[in-house]
C-alpha cells in the first residue's frame, strides 16, 4: 500500500509539472526592460564609434585609404621622383636624379553627439525586436545598445556627408574632400580640373543628366593622367544623381552606351565606365565627380584615443524623468596626397 501511494505521488508530480509547463508555453509575460545608465570611454568606446564611423557608404566600402589612431595630426608624404635613370659608368655618380618631398597634413576635428531622447519612443520598437518581430538578425542585447545603434546610424549618414561636402568652419562637420579639391583647383596646386577633351582644352561643369552623362564622363576619363590611368584602385567617386542618370542611361540605350544590350540585362547596370568602376557616393553633392585612386584619398580618426567616449545616461536616476541622453566624442577628418593625380568635375 505504501508503494502504491508513492507511485501515485510520484505520476501526480510529473502530471503538475507538464500542466505548468504547458500553460506557461501559452501565456508568456515580459516585464519592462530595466534600463540604467552606462559609460563607454576610450579603447571600450572603440566598438561603438567605429560602427557608427565606419559604416558610412565610403568608408563601410573602403574607397578611402582609412588612418585609425590619429591623435592629433598624420603628415602625408609626397615623394616626386625625376631623372632616375642614367647610362651606366664605372663610377657612382651622385644627385643623377632629384628627389622632391612634399606633404600633405591630415587633422582630424574633434567632434561629439549631445542627443537627449524620451525612452516612451523607443521601448516598443525594442520589445518587438525582443521578441522576434524583426527581418534582421542581429538584435541589441539591451537597452543601451540598442539607443546607441539608433544614434550610430544618424552619426553614419553626418559622417558620409561630411568626408565629400563637409566644411571644417561648419559646426557638425568636418573638412571634405570637395572644398579641399577646389580650393586646390582655385589656387593652381596640383588637382585638375576636369576638361572637355582633356588636358589644355576647356574646362567643363554643370549639371548632369542621362543625356549627357556619358560625354561627362569621358571628359573626366581623358584628364585622368596616363601615370594614373589603368591603375589597379583607380576610381570614378560619383554623386547619387550622376550614378542614377548613367543607369537610366544604360537602361534607356542611349548614344555612348557601346553596345549595351538591355535584351539580356536586367535590373541594375554595372558601375564601370570604360573599364573604370564608379562608386556612387550619398555623401556627395549633386553633379560632382572625382577620378582618384583609393591609395591617394585618406580618412583619419581616432578610434582608439582617450578622445572617443560614449555615454547612455538614464535621466530618470536624476531628476525623475523619462529621457535618455546619449553622448559621443570622436575626431574625423579627410586629406588627399598627390593632388596632380586627381580630376575633379565640379564647381572651382
Amino acid at each position: 500500500m505504501h508503494n502504491l501511494l508513492s507511485y501515485q505521488n510520484f505520476i501526480n508530480k510529473i502530471i503538475k509539472k507538464s500542466f505548468k509547463k504547458k500553460k506557461m508555453s501559452k501565456i508568456q509575460k515580459f516585464a519592462n526592460p530595466t534600463i540604467s545608465g552606462g559609460t563607454y570611454a576610450g579603447e571600450a568606446a572603440s566598438g561603438y564609434v567605429a560602427a557608427a564611423l565606419l559604416s558610412a557608404v565610403t568608408l563601410d566600402n573602403k574607397l578611402v585609404t582609412i588612418m585609425p589612431n590619429v591623435k592629433y595630426k598624420s603628415v602625408i608624404q609626397k615623394i616626386a621622383v625625376a631623372s632616375l635613370v642614367n647610362d651606366a659608368s664605372c663610377d657612382f655618380i651622385t644627385n643623377t636624379g632629384s628627389v622632391t618631398i612634399s606633404e600633405q597634413v591630415l587633422t582630424p576635428k574633434e567632434l561629439q553627439v549631445n542627443l537627449q531622447l524620451c525612452k516612451q519612443d523607443f521601448l516598443a520598437s525594442w520589445e518587438a525586436l525582443q521578441l522576434g518581430f524583426s527581418a534582421f538578425d542581429e538584435i541589441p542585447k539591451n537597452f543601451n545598445d540598442f539607443l546607441i545603434s539608433y544614434v550610430g546610424g544618424k552619426v553614419a549618414e553626418a559622417t558620409e556627408e561630411s568626408i565629400w561636402q563637409g566644411a571644417n568652419a561648419t559646426n557638425g562637420q568636418f573638412g571634405g574632400f570637395q572644398n579641399a579639391l577646389s580650393a586646390s583647383i582655385a589656387a593652381s596646386t596640383g588637382v585638375l580640373p576636369a576638361r572637355s577633351t582633356g588636358s589644355g582644352s576647356a574646362i567643363i561643369s554643370g549639371s548632369v543628366d542621362s543625356s549627357n552623362v556619358f560625354s561627362k564622363l569621358q571628359s573626366v576619363v581623358d584628364t585622368i593622367p596616363n601615370t594614373v590611368y589603368g591603375k589597379q584602385d583607380l576610381v570614378i567617386y560619383v554623386a547619387t544623381n550622376v550614378g542614377k542618370a548613367y543607369q537610366a542611361a544604360l537602361a534607356g540605350g542611349a548614344a555612348g552606351a557601346n553596345g549595351w544590350n538591355n535584351q539580356y540585362n536586367v535590373g541594375e547596370k554595372p558601375f564601370n565606365f570604360n573599364g573604370i568602376e564608379i562608386a556612387m557616393c550619398p555623401g556627395m553633392s549633386s553633379d560632382k565627380m572625382v577620378a582618384a585612386q583609393k591609395s591617394n584619398l585618406f580618412f583619419g580618426t581616432g578610434l582608439m584615443s582617450d578622445y572617443n567616449e560614449v555615454k547612455v545616461i538614464d535621466m530618470a536616476n536624476i531628476d525623475g524623468s523619462q529621457n535618455y541622453r546619449v553622448i559621443m566624442r570622436y575626431t574625423a577628418g579627410t586629406q588627399f596626397g598627390i593632388g596632380s593625380d586627381i580630376v575633379y568635375y565640379g564647381a572651382y
